[in-house]
């Protein structure tokens, strides 16, 4: 009788699930990387660009594109390739499946009609927090009758991608790393510093790790002006019932500043306890 196989305990594919490598689609996970090649600032590619993002040669990269235009995931020039409508499908299928994403949206809809504020739910994606679920952007008085725009940062939409060590979330999910986890993701960014996305940006990575240390501690994290101008942001951790983070939810506000910074903190950590059975 054949010996069962053995799977390996670190995955080829940093951040996915160990498989063995006879299991490993090489082709599909090329495939892959050369959608993930496109972001806000790399909107369009040729084959050349695709390579070098992707790690991959240039050849392989041009059969890969041309393969993903002919299934209709990407547009092309005949030169450049951007990333076409179909995509969605991936994302508009996660949210209207998966349990998380419709766990929250009940609750993020209940705070921000109790506040006029604006929630949001993210988790990490190795150097980005990915939003999977947010409250709208107004709410009507009825006895006014007029319409308020409540404060959302830029790019606070579902699906969105934001630096994790610049935002209120990324923080508390890099906080509920096991240390020796955060010491390896912190490690490459001691030498090159962190993205500045405005003056108030933190850019020290030892500086990150101590603001990352405080949000252990706390429990809590708290973020201004770091990602947009204007903008402030309160996040706890959401917890299921073996005590795992598995997101963070967080409140964007123009007024989380001075004495009343912390005044949604008490909404926020019942939100959390609400949701624990739920995730």
């Amino acid at each position: 009788m054949a010996e069962p196989r053995k799977t390996p305990t670190r995955s080829p594919l940093p951040g996915t699930f160990p498989i063995a490598k006879a299991d490993l689609i090489e082709g599909m996970a090329k495939g892959m990387a050369v959608l993930e090649a496109f972001d806000p600032q790399r909107q369009r590619l040729n084959a050349t660009l695709a390579a070098e993002r992707a790690g991959i040669t240039r050849a392989a990269a041009r059969r890969h594109l041309l393969t993903l235009t002919h299934l209709g995931y990407l547009e092309t020039d005949g030169r450049y390739f951007w990333l076409a409508a179909k995509v969605l499908r991936f994302s508009g299928s996660y949210l209207a499946t998966a349990r998380l994403p419709r766990a929250v949206q009940p609750t993020l809809n209940r705070l921000a009609a109790q506040s006029q504020a604006s929630f949001s739910v993210a988790v990490l994606d190795g150097d980005e927090v990915v939003i999977i679920g947010r409250s709208g952007m107004e709410w009507k008085s009825t006895e006014t009758k007029t319409v308020h725009a409540r404060v959302l940062a830029y790019g606070l939409h579902l699906g969105a991608r934001l630096p994790a060590h610049a935002t209120s979330t990324g923080r508390v999910l890099l906080a509920a790393k096991a240390r020796s986890d955060f010491n390896a993701w912190l490690k490459p960014r001691l030498a090159t510093g962190l993205a500045r996305l405005t003056v108030h940006t933190t850019t020290d990575a030892r500086a990150l790790r101590a603001l990352v240390e405080k949000a252990r501690a706390d429990d809590y994290c708290q973020a201004s002006e770091e990602h947009e101008l204007g903008v402030h942001a309160l996040a706890v951790p959401l917890r299921d019932m073996q005590g795992h983070t598995v997101a963070a939810i967080n409140v964007v506000s123009s007024s989380l500043v001075g004495a009343g910074r912390l005044s949604m903190l008490p909404l926020l950590l019942d939100a959390a306890r609400e949701l624990r059975p739920l995730l």
